[in-house]
């Protein structure tokens, strides 16, 4: 049952998700999004704090943050509700999908299990070698286990 729950839960995760995917390949302009966006509409930096009830340098600030990668979330909404902008935010799998996440860190974990012990078989002088082999049937075991689950 659990491991039905945990592919549902994959599966709704995926669907949620797959907006998102495209997102991934449009580049985040040079000096960010509130810069560009601001500038697009015609927005000053002191309009944009009198919005946020700050002083004009505040805004520029976050633009700053946000091109350095160390604004927060909340000053990021706080600037896109300011520009009359929702904040969209989602982890976005490189995989491709949260099944293929999972079987990259499954695989990933089998890989470690077989280079130890391959090793340690190494130093004894009877290693087998056919990693790839081995990790595959790695797999295969570690995913049965949690399909029993």
């Amino acid at each position: 049952m659990r491991n039905e729950f945990r592919n549902l839960r994959l599966k709704q995760l995926d669907r949620g998700l797959e907006s998102f995917r495209a997102a991934r390949t449009v580049p985040r302009p040079q000096k960010g999004w509130i810069r560009a966006i601001r500038e697009a509409i015609g927005v000053s930096a002191g309009e944009v704090g009198r919005i946020l009830s700050t002083s004009r340098q505040l805004p520029l600030q976050f633009e700053k943050a946000e091109a350095s990668d160390t604004i927060t979330l909340k000053s990021l909404r706080a600037v896109a509700d300011a520009l009359d902008c929702d904040l969209v935010y989602a982890l976005v799998p490189r995989a491709g999908t949260m099944q293929g996440l999972m079987e990259n860190r499954v695989r990933a974990k089998a890989r470690s299990n077989v280079c130890r012990v391959e090793h340690s078989m190494a130093l004894e002088n009877q290693a087998v070698g056919r990693i790839d082999e081995a990790v595959e049937a790695e797999v295969r075991r570690v995913s049965g286990s949690r399909s029993a689950q």
